[in-house]
């Protein structure tokens, strides 16, 4: 007989719910018969808790399907193969999950890409569970469980069609030994589908109350609907559909963008649940689980060590009271991109917020709260001496800080506040909500769709919307697709868009813009800059590119050389045209056959 094994801790509009455990046979251990446990409302709340749990546990560090995994495969998956992005860390060769990713030198699967096909399928799985079980739906909360659950599917299956185009199609529980072939559907074809089941799901949705109704973000409802139905639409070309669906979350008054000043807090524990999440994982948790079962199934569980800045590599690690917990350093921004995104921006807000240039990190001259040395005694330095003291700055001889520039990224280390306080695993937890759609990005979405559809004006006023908010020096007096695409790179920066977007534009328009990010991709592993400190490595004469970061070794104590080791090891690296779909993991081939490789892999 199938059995369902019950989750012991679920998650439903930011409530831990009680174990399922209680309501079952001592003897079953966790396990009931199907029909006997799609019976009721009850029934039907801790299935959808359960699909929300397998959502929750999708997003971010699942490992091997034993417990957490490590190292943010969702976010590697989503971010790293940007042009706007370097990998980091120690050296070449460490965490090669996601430097194989970022310099598209991998072959079949690295873990990053095999760990997050799978662990799209699971919430698929609780999914079609609940949706087939409660098909014949007898109350109003059933049906709008199934609607969430549809949308939850939807959500993934957008994902899956992104990474994969034609991903196998499972909408319906099967049994272990059915292998379901890629190909049934075109990549266009999952886009209509993605919005056809958000469209229908709506009307048995639930709407959040008002922008300060915190659970109203932590779950499904007809705002996350629209905004998904748009953006599927939206990549599936069409324009004039995207934006109705799109305008309905505008026009419901239940978003708004933060301010300026809140911008920071958005991507940290503070900003949980604000007027501009449209929908993200809640990780609140039951305070009577366990660490390994409760918080760290639900936490992006060793996200502060990879996002946080390489902290053995300096002298004194600059972030260290801000953050807490030091770091590995693995996200890097490119000298193009930090160079473009101030003489946009200049000292804004939103750039702040989004990195912080290498002076101001040593120095502690960002003005930022928390930004300080433990020691005062390295506070209270003039900033002359700061300037020549060895007591501070980048103390690594031999790799300096690996896959970085002048600018360090500042918008996803973690505050203290964000991390597990005494957990299992220390301050490794990381506990703040993962965002999985804000209203700025509607909003840029929505002005994408004005542009395509002739409707230039009131593109400009979303445009200038999220620039005014940015506190941008560049508020433009004319919308164009160029100036579009830029916007969206400095709001959205690492946050799941970018290198979908520069696919999707390089097809649709391939202008002048989308042949320099295409351009950039390419040359992604063939110079990997060094970051160093010149009173601890003073330049070598076999120093590649050297560039300063003021123009001059005068004026500057910080430099970058450029190195290629992968390209020296043998591989080939940088974008090729086959790298618009990712490759089925092996391990995932092996036990379904019928699966069709991607061409070129």
């Amino acid at each position: 007989m199938k059995k369902i094994i019950i989750p012991m801790l679920a998650l439903v509009s930011g409530v831990a719910l009680t174990s399922c455990e209680d309501q079952l046979d001592i003897e079953q251990k966790g396990a009931t018969d199907i029909p006997s446990f799609y019976e009721n409302d009850a029934d039907c709340e801790a299935a959808l808790a359960a699909t929300y749990e397998s959502f929750t546990l999708y997003t971010e560090s699942r490992g091997n399907g034993d417990g957490p995994g490590i190292y943010t495969p969702a976010k590697v998956m989503a971010n790293h193969a940007g042009d706007d992005v370097n990998y980091g860390g120690g050296n070449y060769g460490d965490h090669e999950f996601g430097g194989s990713v970022d310099e598209f030198r991998y072959k079949h699967t690295p873990e990053a890409i095999d760990y997050h096909y799978r662990f799209l399928y699971f919430p698929i799985y609780k999914a079609n569970l609940l949706i087939d079980n409660f098909k014949d739906a007898k109350t109003k909360f059933q049906k709008q469980a199934i609607a969430e659950a549809r949308v939850l599917r939807a959500y993934n299956y957008f994902l899956l069609a992104c990474y994969w185009g034609q991903p196998p199609f499972v909408e319906h529980p099967i049994d272990a030994d059915v292998l379901v072939p890629n190909g049934e559907k075109t990549q266009q074809e999952y886009y209509e589908w993605v919005a056809k089941e958000c469209q229908e799901a709506e009307a048995d949705l639930t709407e959040r109350a008002n922008t300060a109704d915190k659970k109203g973000a932590y779950r499904v409802t007809k705002g996350f609907a629209n905004a998904l139905a748009g953006k599927a639409l939206m990549f599936a070309g069409d324009f004039a559909g995207a934006k109705t669906a799109l305008k309905k979350v505008i026009d419901s008054g239940k978003y708004a963008l933060v301010s300026g000043d809140d911008f920071a807090n958005l991507f940290h524990v503070e900003g949980d649940g604000c007027p501009e999440k449209i929908f993200e994982c809640n990780l609140e948790y039951n305070p009577a689980a366990d660490w390994w079962t409760g918080v760290g199934v639900h936490s992006t569980w060793m996200e502060a060590n990879c996002f946080n800045w390489r902290a053995g590599n300096f002298k004194v690690n600059p972030a260290n009271k801000y953050c807490g917990i030091d770091g590995w350093g693995s996200i890097g921004i490119p000298e193009w991109y930090g160079i473009a995104f101030h003489e946009n921006d200049g000292d804004s807000k939103r750039f702040k917020a989004t990195m912080m240039h290498i002076d101001d990190a040593v120095y502690q001259t960002s003005g930022i709260e928390g930004m300080k040395y433990a020691d005062d005694n390295l506070n209270n330095m003039s900033l002359e001496e700061k300037k020549a003291s060895t007591e501070i700055g980048i103390s690594d001889i031999g790799q300096g800080l690996y896959g970085q520039s002048f600018y360090l990224g500042f918008k996803h280390i973690l505050r203290a506040s964000d991390c597990n306080d005494g957990g299992m695993y220390g301050d490794n937890g990381r506990l703040n909500n993962i965002i999985v759609m804000r209203y700025a990005e509607v909003l840029l979405n929505y002005a994408e769709c004005c542009l395509r559809t002739g409707d230039p004006g009131t593109a400009l006023t979303y445009i200038n919307m999220i620039q005014s908010r940015a506190g941008s020096k560049t508020i433009s007096a004319a919308a164009t697709l160029d100036v579009l695409k830029e916007e969206k790179s400095y709001e959205l920066w690492f946050e799941g868009c970018r290198f979908q977007d520069i696919l999707r534009w390089s097809k649709l328009d391939n202008s002048a813009y989308d042949q320099a990010c295409i351009a950039r991709l390419q040359k992604q592993g063939s110079a990997v800059p060094h970051l160093f400190d010149k009173l601890f490595r003073p330049v070598k004469s076999t120093d590649e590119n050297v560039v300063w970061e003021h123009g001059s070794e005068a004026n500057s104590r910080f430099y970058i050389v450029h190195t290629h080791e992968a390209k020296d090891a043998g591989f080939e690296v940088g974008f090729t045209e086959k790298c618009r779909l990712f490759p089925y993991p092996i391990s995932v081939m092996d036990q379904n056959p019928s699966i069709t490789q991607n061409p070129g892999w």
